[in-house]
């Protein structure tokens, strides 16, 4: 039984993931101990003036101290910590990972949207898969959309695009990315037939929840497109009210429906499934083939 910690900085909320993988006849499987969550949101401050607020900068070094003495408490082998869209085109983000580095002690890496797209991959999903389909895997952010089209179980293609949900909530997205990425799946799935979409990231797990949905069963994209229709007949405080949304859910639930139907659509995919795995699960899973790697086994 091994013990691995991993840290999402995101552009709308920070995670603290800690996780036990089993083994046992060749085999390893994992189980999640516990998931701490806090709303940053780096990605208000780093769309709109590309720079993390001195507020914001001081709230996520606090946030990565307390999560620095629960990584201590939990005593994992290793742990990971990675940043992705606001910290990237933050202008004081490495400064900032300065500031945690001696505050905490803590290593952060500000990742590329390529090797985010390789740790998500990292989550054994293809292992998932029908062999006989191909499969497009959308992972949406605050401030980026990972597309990685799988054909018989390969990773053809990868593309990430700055269309995200934090950023869509502050008008940082102009048409012209909407056409390109419209461009690019269209492009790459034309000659697909009975696609599917594998989905990702938080708000695509709270959609399939709404939606009822057992453990793999796929939701429809007319059932993701009533989901979109009753989030957005609701104001954004009946969505907390009434829905039992977070507060920082509650808004950025609405673009990344959006995003998750658009690339359906363009794809041709009536059908997403929903494995409820994101970056930190990946992060686990890249520290765990390091660690046998390591061990030589």
């Amino acid at each position: 039984m091994l013990k691995f910690a991993a840290i999402d900085i995101g552009s709308n909320a920070v995670r603290l993931l800690l996780t036990r993988v089993f083994e046992k006849d060749g085999e390893s499987w994992s189980k999640k101990e516990s998931l701490i969550r806090m709303p940053v949101r780096l990605g208000e401050d780093a769309f709109v003036r590309r720079e993390i607020s001195d507020d914001r900068a001081r709230m996520l070094v606090e946030t990565m101290s307390g999560f620095k003495h629960l990584i201590d408490a939990y005593e994992p082998i290793t742990y990971m910590a990675c940043a992705t869209s606001a910290m990237r085109e933050a202008k004081n983000g490495a400064d900032i990972v300065e500031k945690i580095r001696k505050k905490t002690g803590l290593d952060l890496q500000i990742i590329d949207g390529k090797m985010e797209a390789e740790i998500i991959y990292s989550n054994n999903v293809v292992a998932q898969l029908n062999p006989k389909r191909d499969y497009l895997y959308i992972d949406v952010g605050g401030g980026s959309t990972e597309l990685t089209l799988f054909t018989r179980k390969k990773t053809a293609i990868s593309r990430s695009f700055k269309i995200g949900t934090v950023r869509l909530l502050q008008n940082k997205v102009p048409e012209s990315r909407w056409k390109e990425m419209r461009k690019w799946i269209e492009a790459n799935t034309i000659d697909l037939d009975g696609l599917r979409a594998i989905g990702s990231g938080g708000n695509i797990n709270k959609l399939f929840r709404l939606a009822n949905k057992k453990d793999h069963k796929p939701v429809s994209l007319n059932e993701l497109k009533l989901i979109d229709k009753l989030i957005n007949a609701y104001s954004y405080d009946d969505r907390i009210r009434i829905m039992g949304l977070r507060p920082d859910r509650a808004d950025v639930i609405v673009p990344a429906a959006r995003i998750y139907i658009d690339c359906m659509k363009w794809a041709g995919i009536s059908k997403i499934y929903v494995p409820q795995v994101g970056l930190a699960d990946g992060i686990v899973q890249v520290l765990y083939k390091r660690h046998k790697a390591a061990k030589g086994s």
